[in-house]
Formats: structure tokens, sequence, C-alpha cells
């Protein structure tokens, strides 16, 4: 089941004031740390512009420590090793191919509620704030922020959260209640990803993690990434997120 609320397609929001590191710059970056810039703000065509240029926004400890005022800044990521799972690389294990049908998949239906269970404080490395929450949802307001969702018996299960640009699914958070629901939904998402254009479509997770691992999720070079963008960027949006 997917929402049709916005079926006219994403809004572009106005241009960001800012001046973010080009691809050029970020391609051609040595440095080890994943933190690149530190800054600017969240409005929606700030974040936008950074997703197209490699980065994204995440709150970090240490400028929480250092910051002199509030809110902290707001740190800029594009790490040396990004996190990213080809179309054809998921790896469905007999178990999940079974758990899938004991879930029923959506996306947009429940997004606010979605990044809620990601943001729960209690989990462990919660990151998700409420400038962070705002942003996402004024992104899924115009038609870029999206969730896929796994129900089961009229429940959220389970989900995840990112942006679409193009061929690129920009993953930001997923979260479970039930066994395999976030996988169902990652399951769900390849699924919906999946069309004529399958070849030229990548999803980011940022960084690695031996349970990404397991499913599929490899590492490539910051500089492959980046280059990669313009191909993904110019690829058409999923039907699902259009």
């Amino acid at each position: 089941m997917d929402n049709p609320t916005n079926r006219q397609g994403p809004v572009e929001p106005p241009p960001t004031p800012w001046e973010l590191p080009s691809l050029e710059q970020l391609a051609a970056l040595e440095s080890e740390d994943d933190l690149v810039a530190v800054g600017a703000d969240l409005a929606p065509g700030t974040v936008l512009a950074a997703y197209r240029r490699g980065l994204f926004p995440m709150p970090e400890p240490r400028l929480r420590l250092r910051a002199r005022t509030r809110p902290p800044a707001i740190g800029w990521w594009c790490p040396a090793e990004r996190g990213v799972l080809r179309l054809d690389g998921l790896h469905v294990s007999r178990s999940l191919r079974r758990s899938v049908r004991d879930f029923e998949i959506r996306v947009d239906t429940a997004f606010d509620e979605v990044v809620a269970a990601c943001g729960d404080p209690r989990r462990p490395g919660a990151w998700i704030d409420d400038a962070i929450r705002a942003a996402y949802g004024e992104l899924h307001r115009l038609g870029w922020a999206h969730s896929v969702e796994a129900w089961q018996d009229g429940r959220l299960a389970g989900g995840l959260y990112g942006v679409a640009l193009g061929g690129l699914f920009a993953g930001e958070s997923m979260f479970h209640r039930s066994r395999d629901a976030s996988k169902v939904a990652l399951v769900g998402l390849v699924a919906r990803l999946t069309d004529a254009h399958a070849g030229r479509r990548l999803i980011d997770v940022q960084w690695s993690t031996p349970h990404l691992a397991s499913l599929g999720v490899e590492e490539i070079a910051r500089r492959e990434y980046v280059e990669r963008l313009p191909d993904l960027l110019a690829t058409p949006l999923p039907e699902a997120f259009v």
C-alpha cells in the first residue's frame, strides 16, 4: 500500500544561501575524517543541496560539548568509506524470505511515527533530535523524504526512512518492534526501486555495520561515491516516490 499524497512529485524548496563543499572538492578530499563541514542550517534547500553533494547532517557529541550557542552547530558528513547497497546485492536469507510473508509493506502512511521510533532516546546511539525530526518532516511534506513501513496485524512493526533523489535513496535510520521487521522494510524498499532503471539506482546507508554487511551492504571510497552522484541524480525517481 502506497500513500498517494505526493503524487504530484517533490516540490523544490528555495535554494540554500550557504556555500557547501563542491563535488570536486569532496572527491579530492584525502582526509580519513568522516566529518567534513560544520555549520549552516537544516532548511530543506540546504539539506537537499548537501545530499546532492554527498553530504548528510547528523549531530555529533563533540560538537555539542564545544558548542557555545544553543542549538549546537550542525555536523555534515561524507564518510571516507561509504556504506552502500546495490539493488542486485541484497542478501535475502531463507528465514527472511519466510518473514516477508508475515508483513504488509506500506509507503508514507506513518512517516512521523517511523521517524519518532527511529529516534527513540532509549535506543543505543540515539542521535535523532527535535531539529532532525522537524527537518525531515518538512522534507516529507515537500515530497522528498519517505518511509517504508512493515505492518503486522494492523500495527506498525518496523520501518525505515530516507530521502529519494533520482536514483539515490539516502537511508537515514531504521527500527523494528517485531523480529525481522526492519529487514522486511528494506526488502520492500529494494522491490520499489527495482524497475527499468534498477542498474542506475543505489541505496546509501552512510556507514556499514556487520548487520548491514550480512544483508549485502558494501563499502566504497568517498571519491567513487561522489563521482557516481551525477548519474544517480539524473536517473528518474521510482514510481513509488513520484
